[in-house]
């Protein structure tokens, strides 16, 4: 057994040496493919951890109410183009809020709306995102002050103008020097610095460290000129309660804004269980198309694999012939042939194994150091079998057919296309 191996073993691999670069670009088409399934399996898991740490930036025990385009699903194109496109919804307010506080299952709530200013500090500006939030925001949000305090209810009813600094625009406008009771101008506007956030990092796209909190009231009347509400931020006493407590709001918003059909609700409630689930849904679709892409890779390389054993049997007509000739047998002939290409895909599938843990480690890499984002290097020994498991069915299917044709040539055929 061992000495038919290693006679097939050597048959082929000089086969294989005599047409180095054929061999090279066949193995070259399983290495990508190979990579492709790691990275992609690898990213899959890095992006569902990514978007779920993004979602858990304003905590995990939450109900949201915001505003929507009526007839519209919330996450359609229709109802997220509408609202970039300017289609206001002045509906939501902070009686709505008030009315929600009122369920048993709710122990508090912010309110708030978001707006783009240009923030400036002496000779510094910045465009940044202003969050116009009630003061409550900081007993429900788990951000932390990390300097100064938040400004209070009784600042927020009075429309103080004062502001409270994420870290990262207090690093861009301050630097080094305490901010704590300067002047710094939003828009036409001065106001006073009274604290900064701790770092918090990002949510979407957009980083929670550049963000200026300004008191809701303060930001409709003085900035926005508006008395409505983008979203309203419920905290539930038993977050087990979540999904049912969120049917009741909805019943709540109806009733307050005097809907009966619910196609033309102007807003959504969800709550933060049910992000994640549609964050898992979304993750789960994503990940399925990126593998489909990555059988798309192997199953080129494995078309690579079937030509190159085509012309390669086509090639050695007479060889086969001669073998069969001397007493060769059917089995001597396949194991031949099969193992050419299960060498051509075993250094693609070791190429490629090497390969895609090193592109996944580079992604990582990258994505933490240069960009901030929380990209985990995910790599597991069910991703490397599956990759190997997979290198080593595209050889066998690939090359088994052509090296049956090899195997079935007659001899008297074959020795006469010499």
């Amino acid at each position: 057994m061992f000495k038919t191996f290693k006679k097939n073993f050597n048959l082929a691999s000089e086969a294989l040496w005599r047409h180095k670069l054929r061999a090279v670009l066949t193995v070259l088409g399983v290495t990508v493919g190979i990579a492709v399934v790691i990275v992609v399996l690898s990213a899959g898991q890095a992006i569902k951890d990514f978007i779920t740490g993004q979602m858990t930036v304003f905590g995990t025990d939450w109900i949201e109410v915001e505003i929507k385009v009526p007839s519209t699903a919330h996450t359609s194109i229709e109802n997220v183009g509408g609202l970039a496109q300017g289609i206001s919804i002045t509906t939501l307010k902070i009686s709505d809020a008030e009315e929600i506080k009122k369920h048993p299952n709710i122990r508090d709530y912010y309110a708030g709306n978001v707006a783009q200013e240009v923030a400036s500090y002496k000779e510094k500006n910045k465009i940044t995102m202003l969050f116009g939030v009630s003061a409550s925001f900081i007993d429900i949000d788990p951000g932390e002050i990390m300097q100064g305090r938040f400004y209070t209810e009784a600042e927020e009813k009075g429309l103080a103008k004062v502001a409270v600094l994420g870290s990262g625009i207090k690093e861009t406008l301050f630097g080094d020097e305490d901010p704590i009771n300067k002047s710094i101008r939003i828009g036409r506007q001065n106001f006073r610095v009274v604290g900064v956030m701790a770092e918090k990092g990002s949510a979407g796209f957009f980083s929670m460290d550049d963000v200026i909190f300004l008191p809701n009231v303060t930001m409709q009347k003085l900035i926005l000129g508006i008395d409505h509400l983008t979203f309203i931020f419920a905290q539930p006493y038993d977050n087990s309660l979540a999904r049912q407590t969120a049917e009741d709001i909805t019943l709540i918003m109806r009733e307050s804004h005097d809907i009966t059909d619910p196609t033309k609700d102007d807003f959504i409630v969800m709550s933060s269980q049910e992000a994640l689930e549609l964050l898992d849904t979304v993750t789960g679709v994503i990940t399925i198309l990126l593998f489909a892409i990555a059988l798309i890779s192997l199953l080129v390389g494995g078309i690579g694999i079937m030509n190159v054993m085509y012309v390669s049997v086509s090639e050695r007509t007479f060889e086969i012939g001669l073998r069969k000739a001397l007493g060769a047998k059917y089995s001597d002939i396949l194991n031949q042939f099969l193992t050419e290409a299960i060498i051509i895909t075993i250094w693609g599938g070791v190429l490629g194994i090497a390969l895609g843990v090193s592109l996944s480690f580079l992604i990582s890499y990258v994505a933490i150091n240069y960009y901030g984002f929380n990209w985990q290097f995910y790599l597991s020994l069910t991703y490397i079998a599956l990759a190997a498991g997979m290198s080593i069915a595209a050889g066998l299917i690939a090359g088994l057919y052509p090296a049956r044709q090899a195997a079935s040539l007659d001899p008297m055929v074959a020795l006469r296309k010499e």
